[in-house]
This record gives C-alpha cells, sequence and structure tokens, in this order.
C-alpha cells in the first residue's frame, strides 16, 4: 500500500514563495507519474503540474512560469516550488501518484496540504 504525505503549505503573503513536498512509501515511485492538483473552496480539484517518470513536465496555464514541479527518485519525494503566489492560489494542495500497465492501474492521493495567500 503506498502513502502519500505533503508537507510546506501555509500562509504567506501575495508575491511570496512556498515549496512543498510530498513524499512517497512504497517501491513504485520511480516509474510513477506524479501530479500536484488543488481544490479551493466551492471550486473542483484542478490539476497543477505534472511530472512523468522520464521527467516531462506539463503546467496549468494559470501557474505556469510561476510553479515548478521536481522530483527526486532517490528520495521517493516530488516538490511544488511555488513563486510569485497569488491570492487566487489559495487553495489545499494535493499530491498525486499515478502508474498504470496491463495487469492494474495505481492511483493513490495525499491528503492535502493548505495553501492560503493573503492580498
Amino acid at each position: 500500500q503506498v502513502q502519500l504525505v505533503e508537507s510546506g503549505g501555509g500562509l504567506v503573503q501575495a508575491g511570496g514563495s512556498l515549496r512543498l513536498s510530498c513524499v512517497a512509501s512504497g517501491s513504485i515511485f520511480s516509474i510513477s507519474a506524479m501530479g500536484w492538483y488543488r481544490q479551493a473552496p466551492g471550486k473542483q480539484r484542478e490539476l497543477v503540474a505534472v511530472i512523468s517518470s522520464g521527467g516531462s513536465t506539463n503546467y496549468a496555464h494559470s501557474v505556469k512560469g510561476r510553479f515548478t514541479i521536481s522530483r527526486d527518485n532517490a528520495k521517493n519525494t516530488v516538490y511544488l516550488q511555488m513563486n510569485s503566489l497569488k491570492p487566487e492560489d489559495t487553495a489545499v494542495y494535493y499530491c498525486n501518484m499515478y502508474y498504470s500497465d496491463y495487469l492494474a492501474v495505481y492511483d493513490y492521493w495525499g491528503q492535502g496540504t493548505q495553501v492560503t495567500v493573503s492580498s
């Protein structure tokens, strides 16, 4: 069973920075795609950034140029560096691990970490 534990959330002023971390247990981290999603009150969960097992990245248009996703396979950890934060970035941020093959689909979520950006 995989567990994902996020950390690094908090309260920051607009224009500030935070770095989120997500540590994964288990043995499939290095072959899994890792993503960060967020959900603001009253809104649907949305993709923020994703990084493939090979290191390719993709970002939501709203965060491109401000956020950077990275991974350290030796530490089973994925990061989200968030710069130039805006009040609209306020949300609960969730880490996701996804892997699929012909046998099964593995799709795991962390418990979330709150990010609040004050204006």
